[in-house]
């Protein structure tokens, strides 16, 4: 019989019962089964656990978001501004914004210029949109519905994530409790048979 074929009686089921230790094998110490065990409950832990958590920190960072797309909405305003002046991107920066300086009237009656991001086809005269805060200083616009629903997700992930490292965290350290105490109970079997092996003068 070639070394390759395998035995007769032995399936893969076999072997992977075997490899994972569920058999009553004699020579398994309580503490492969234990380790066993401990894997089996971080996986179910993972699969059971990881929605939940993953649903949490996404409600949790949903909820930061839209109170604070709520207080930009609340403190920012639109107003019409004039184009001054336009200048466009650095030499070899085509890909960056054009900025152009623009005059608009502050919620107080000011005129307030300032420099704001503007597409590359904006005339001098021209008018746009631009977003102030109370003040009626320059501010960027307030999230959107999809930069929210964004933010959901990257909390999601972070849920999944987090709970991959804590149940990491824990099998190391479970690993390293039992990987100690077969240590243990190696040392205090040498000690027992030991002796028997060997002579002393």
């Amino acid at each position: 019989m070639s070394a390759r074929e395998p035995r007769p009686g032995v399936t893969r089921l076999s072997r992977l019962v075997r490899r994972w230790r569920f058999d009553r094998n004699p020579l398994r110490r309580a503490t492969d089964r234990v380790e066993t065990a401990v894997l089996a409950l971080l996986v179910a832990a993972f699969l059971i656990g990881t929605p939940f958590a993953a649903l949490a920190t996404g409600a949790w960072m949903h909820g930061i978001a839209r109170q604070a797309q709520l207080a930009q909405e609340a403190s920012r305003t639109q107003v019409t501004a004039v184009v001054l002046a336009v200048a466009g991107p650095p030499a070899g920066g085509q890909n960056l914004a054009w900025q152009a300086q623009a005059r608009w009237r502050a919620p107080d009656g000011r005129e307030v210029t300032n420099e704001v991001p503007v597409p590359s086809n904006t005339v001098v005269g021209g008018k746009l949109q631009v977003w102030t805060d109370r003040t009626g200083d320059f501010t960027t616009a307030p999230l959107t519905d999809s930069q929210v629903a964004g933010q959901t997700a990257i909390g999601e992930g972070l849920g999944v994530i987090a709970s991959a490292v804590v149940l990491t965290l824990a099998g190391g350290l479970a690993l390293w409790a039992l990987n100690k105490r077969r240590m243990a109970d190696w040392d205090a079997d040498w000690h027992a048979t030991g002796p028997r092996w060997t002579t002393r003068a």
